[in-house]
C-alpha cells in the first residue's frame, strides 16, 4: 500500500528528505557525486578533479557518508569513496532527467 501525502504530515521521514536535499543542494558535493557516478576515488583524486583542496573534499565526504549518500573503503593510506548503493544513482539520475526536460522546452 502506498502512503498519500497526508500520510507524512507529521512523519520525522519529511525531515529527512529535506536534510538529504541539502546535502545535495551543494554545488560542490554535488560535482563529486557526479565524478563517483563514473568510478570510485580517493579524497586527493576528487581534490583534483573538482579543484579544491584535500581538506574541505574531505570534510564534505564525511557529510556525505553520515548522510549514507557515499561509502569508503580502507587500502593502506588510501580511503576510497563510491556512491553508497543504486538508490543514490537512480536519485541523481531522475534529478538530471528533471532538469534536462527543463532546458528542452
Amino acid at each position: 500500500m502506498t502512503r498519500g501525502p497526508s500520510d507524512y504530515s507529521d512523519d520525522n521521514r519529511l525531515i529527512d528528505v529535506s536534510d538529504l536535499f541539502k546535502i545535495m543542494g551543494d554545488p560542490s558535493r554535488m560535482r563529486m557525486i557526479m565524478a563517483l557516478l563514473e568510478q570510485e576515488y580517493c579524497v586527493h583524486e576528487l581534490a583534483e578533479l573538482i579543484e579544491t583542496s584535500q581538506s574541505a573534499v574531505s570534510h564534505q565526504l564525511r557529510i556525505m557518508r553520515q548522510a549514507r549518500l557515499v561509502r569508503y573503503r580502507r587500502d593502506g593510506k588510501h580511503s576510497y569513496y563510491s556512491l553508497q548503493d543504486d538508490h543514490v544513482r537512480q536519485l541523481v539520475q531522475l534529478a538530471l532527467d528533471h532538469v534536462n526536460e527543463l532546458y528542452a522546452i
